[in-house]
């Protein structure tokens, strides 16, 4: 399954994350590694702290203990928030099918 983390950073603690991030994905399970990943240009909510940044990647787990596996030790790091949110994958130009597919 895909999922989304956002991550708020705070700047002083930008290099020990870093570190951590790299670690973590250095020992992912081969299937599992992320698509992709951002620093987001501006704040995406307004309760961040101030000098924050917002980090977020989409990924793909087999479960909970994956999750766990690579965003604890961001969290130890100093990230002050760790957001997963499970993705629904939806075609482009299929909407309409997958709708009426998981309406049951």
């Amino acid at each position: 399954m895909k999922f989304m983390t956002l991550i708020v950073e705070p700047t002083e603690k930008i290099a020990e994350i870093g570190a951590a991030s790299d670690k973590v994905w250095a020992n992912v399970p081969k299937g599992n590694r992320p698509e992709f990943s951002y620093v987001m240009l501006c704040v995406p909510q307004l309760d961040v702290p101030p000098n924050s940044l917002v980090a977020f990647g989409i990924s793909e787990a087999d479960s909970a203990d994956e999750i766990a596996a690579r965003t604890y030790p961001l969290m130890l790091a100093g990230a002050t928030a760790v957001r997963t949110i499970p993705l629904l994958e939806v075609p482009v130009a299929g909407a309409a099918k997958a709708e009426k597919k998981y309406r049951g």
